[in-house]
Formats: structure tokens, sequence, C-alpha cells
């Protein structure tokens, strides 16, 4: 039997009726989130990744979070080696309202954002968390009144691996700031020519190597000493070095320049300050025999 004649669910203006009361709804009980698109520094062909990404704008659009009785996930697990925190959520956005604020940008490859994507960010301020969207359910609900009014975000925390964050606003940027591997380098502040600014970049030639980096953090606070904080740092021959106290250090947006006198907080040395090598030999000497060639096996 054929649906009544008498009642049609494809009526643009009822599609529009609709949609205008899920708008409404959202802006009622949604909250002002950032949506954080991830943008490609070196993709991989081959695994089609990326190893290190940067994440350099932010877009303010309302979302509705679907949990109502706080995140989803396995929440936060005990593990003998520490805390991980597995928080997920669902949020909400209006197509339409999606389209006029984030859909007419584009990508650093020059695509729209058609849609949401998977690996980009959203930042929720009211728990100052942020969130990676996992997966984009684009017919759910399902073709109410023969429409696709919203896009339905699955979201995992997101976990920091050394990605860039230059968005310009402070909450979220302060992820970068806070968790990034940072080493700190020391001035004396009357040889400085000009102070240093935050997120430009810095360069040094040494003799056989130049090193890069980019500031993440400034104190000037002190009379004796001026520091600033440096990550995503590294040589441009591929190798491993380390800033030196022998050569000029150049700001390339505020042309500040100086010479450090001390390098401190390098990533291995913070690493080796919590390792426990020399109690492990120390207690292990009583039991374990490190002359073998296999100490934790069977002899040969």
């Amino acid at each position: 039997m054929a649906t009544n004649p008498y009642f049609t669910q494809g009526t643009r203006s009822e599609q529009t009726l609709y949609e205008d009361i899920i708008i409404e709804s959202l802006k009622i009980y949604g909250q002002d989130v950032y949506y954080i698109p991830r943008e490609i520094v070196g993709r991989d062909r081959i695994f089609d990744d990326d190893s290190v990404s940067r994440f350099d704008n932010a877009y303010k659009i309302e979302m509705y979070i679907e949990n109502i009785e706080g995140f989803d996930g396995e929440g936060d697990l005990f593990t003998k080696f520490g805390v991980e925190i597995r928080d997920a959520a669902t949020f909400v956005v209006a197509k339409r309202r999606w389209n006029n604020t984030v859909a007419k940008y584009e990508d650093e490859e020059g695509n729209t954002f058609f849609r949401p994507r998977e690996g980009d960010l959203i930042h929720l301020p009211l728990s100052n968390s942020v969130f990676e969207i996992m997966r984009t359910e684009t017919q759910e609900p399902f073709y109410q009144l023969k429409n696709l009014p919203v896009f339905k975000m699955r979201c995992e925390l997101f976990e920091y691996n050394d990605e860039d964050f230059d968005t310009g606003i402070d909450q979220i940027d302060n992820v970068e700031r806070d968790h990034a591997n940072k080493t700190i380098l020391r001035f004396d502040p009357n040889t400085l020519s000009g102070n240093f600014v935050l997120q430009e970049s810095i360069t040094q030639v040494n003799t056989s190597y130049t090193m890069t980096g980019e500031i993440v953090d400034i104190d000037a606070s002190s009379s004796s000493e001026y520091l600033i904080y440096v990550a995503h740092q590294g040589a441009m021959d591929g190798l491993y070095h380390t800033w030196s106290t022998n050569a000029p250090i150049t700001g390339d947006i505020s042309g500040a320049s100086g010479t450090p006198f001390l390098t401190t907080g390098d990533s291995s040395e913070m690493l080796a300050s919590g390792a426990q090598n020399d109690d492990f030999n120390d207690i292990g000497d009583s039991f374990i025999d490190f002359t073998e060639s296999n100490p934790f096996g069977d002899p040969s």
C-alpha cells in the first residue's frame, strides 16, 4: 500500500522549520566550543599519516554535548604505569551553522571543510579539555522529514604528541606550552639586541650545523637572566645536535639576537632526572651478576 498522499515529508518549508528549531535548541542547550582543523605538515604517502601536525586556526561555534551524565569512554584507569584518562564525548552541530561558520574556509591544500574531519580537534572551554574527532556521523538522526540537519562527532580525549599549536587563543595554545618537550635558553639581559616574542622561530648558525626552534614561553621577570623556552627544535641536517653557547640566536619576527650563557631543561635531561638507573644498579648488584653477557637469562 502506498503512503498517504495527503501527508508529505519532503516539503522544503517544513524541513527549514525543523532545522530552525534544531539550531535554536543547540544555541540554548549547547556550549561554545572551538573547532581546530589539523594541518598536515609532512604526509607519509605510504601509510597516509603525518608524524608532526600543526594547528593554526580555531573556529568558535556552538555544539551540543550529547552526554548527560558525564563523559563516555573508560574513564580514569589506574595502572602500574600511571593514570590514563580515557574520556569520550559526542558533539552535535547543525549543518547550516557549520556551513556558515567553518565550511566557508579552506585548509592548507585548498579544500573546504564540507564536514568535520576525523583527526581534527574540538576544544571544550567548559572543562578546558581537547577532544579528537574519531568518527563523524552524517546520517544520524536518519532522514527526519527526508533531511539530514546535523553532524554528530564521536570524540576521544586528545593525547598531545608534540604538535604545534598557534591558534592565537591562549587557553588552547597552553596545551603546547605546558606539554611540549622544551629547552630553556638563558641570556644575560644586558647583552640582548631587543626582546624575543612568543611563537616566533629562532635560528642559531653553528660551525657545522644550524639549529631551529619555536619560542613557546618567555620569562623576563628576573633582572639577572632572560629565559626563553624553545619547542619543536632540531638541526637542519637531520642529525641530533643541541643549542650551543658559542653562537648567537636570532628571532625571525622580532629580530632580537643574543648568545645564551646556559642551556638547560633539554628533554633528555628531564627524562634522566627521573630515571632510576643508579638505584637499579646499586640494588641489583646484590643478586644480579652484571659481568654475564646475559644477566637476565640462562648462561650460555
